[in-house]
């Protein structure tokens, strides 16, 4: 069976759902022929440069400009515009990508970004493939973007996002609610307190980590300056490294700093809550380590629906203010069962078998599988 996993590294989540997947298929099964494919890599570079590049610059530089372009290519009149040009493009832009597939013609194409999605959904459409096309959105609502006729099965986190898709017209039977891809790791269950001696941080003190992706979003040191005199914290600056040297400077006592970590899963073994962005993959990673989360610097569009999407299952808060997040902090650490409610709640919603899922779904028998 050939499979082709295809993703964008258009931020890093998508490369992670399909890294998950590819690992956790070839760990299974060394008989299929896999394939991890980063659609960008088969683009043109000023098209490559403007699609990696543009979604950070305006998140971090424009957001308004990127929350217009996300409302006005959701919003359905427009839509026949929007989708027009967008698909234009990306066919002029993904040549290279489509004769691949056309070339390998692959059992079954799993992909984690949009873009992929749309290609081989096109391609199976118009007879070019004859692959089962499965798409995993990476969020927990679905912008219609991620909707593409010729796609066999939708791989979704939420009920919410079902209802999207059923809404816009996608068949029930093709939505398959598995939830989104984690590296395994996360599900491991781990001696909390040896984490913590390890990491040298205080055993038995209240710990919060506060960790906002790549970029170190936010304001971590106002934040951090709250909270260090009464609370534990583990701050990562990722790539913010003049908010590290600060951090450092102060080597205050109850604050352990880091920049770019590859062990997060740790770093949540041993928090109480964590104080993050709402990204989709980072939200599974969290609710697999069943951490009770504070979402800030919500970026608009695919991150506001992410916890929208979870608070109707009673999973996550959006404080106002510094001030805010050290009260809703202070009340989990004086009121543990407060804490217990949320993570009873995350049960409710967390997909720990998601690999597994897909993976049944391929085997012989399965709906994704070509025998």
């Amino acid at each position: 069976m050939k499979i082709i996993i295809s993703y964008a590294s258009a931020g890093a989540g998508h490369f992670k759902a399909a890294e998950a997947i590819y690992n956790y298929i070839k760990g299974k099964n060394t008989d299929y022929d896999l394939s991890l494919i980063d659609i960008l890599d088969k683009t043109p570079g000023l098209f490559r440069f403007f699609y990696k590049r543009g979604y950070s610059f305006m998140v971090r530089y424009a957001v308004y400009l990127w929350w217009f372009a996300f409302w006005v290519t959701e919003f359905r009149p427009l839509r026949f515009i929007t989708r027009a040009i967008a698909k234009f493009l990306n066919k002029l832009s993904t040549a290279s990508f489509a004769g691949d597939l056309i070339k390998e013609n692959p059992d079954l194409i799993i992909s984690t970004h949009f873009l992929p999605s749309e290609i081989a959904a096109s391609l199976k459409k118009n007879n070019r493939i004859a692959s089962k096309v499965v798409t995993v959105v990476t969020d927990f609502d679905v912008h219609p973007f991620w909707i593409s006729p010729g796609t066999d099965f939708y791989v979704t986190a939420s009920g919410l996002a079902g209802k999207t898709l059923a809404r816009e017209g996608v068949n029930p039977e093709k939505i398959k609610e598995y939830g989104i891809p984690v590296d395994p790791k996360f599900l491991k269950n781990e001696d909390r307190e040896e984490i913590k001696r390890n990491l040298g941080l205080v055993t038995d003190k209240f710990t919060v980590l506060l960790m906002t992706g790549s970029f170190g979003f936010g304001p971590l040191e106002e934040i951090v300056r709250v909270l260090s005199p009464e609370i534990q914290v583990i701050v990562v600056c990722a790539s913010n490294e003049r908010l590290y040297r600060r951090l450092i400077s102060k080597d205050l006592p109850s604050v352990k700093v880091y920049g770019f970590v590859d062990n997060g899963q740790e770093l949540m073994a041993a928090s109480d809550v964590i104080i993050t962005k709402p990204g989709g993959l980072s939200i599974s990673e969290i609710l697999c380590k069943e951490l009770a989360p504070i979402f800030i610097c919500v970026i608009p569009g695919q991150e506001a629906y992410n916890v929208r999407a979870l608070s109707e299952y009673g999973v996550g808060v959006r404080p106002k203010s510094t001030e805010d997040i050290r009260r809703i902090i202070i009340d989990y650490r004086n009121n543990p069962e407060k804490l217990e409610a949320v993570r009873k709640n995350i049960r409710k919603v967390r997909k720990p078998d998601t690999l597994g899922e897909i993976y049944n779904a391929i085997r012989p028998g399965g709906p994704w599988s070509c025998s």
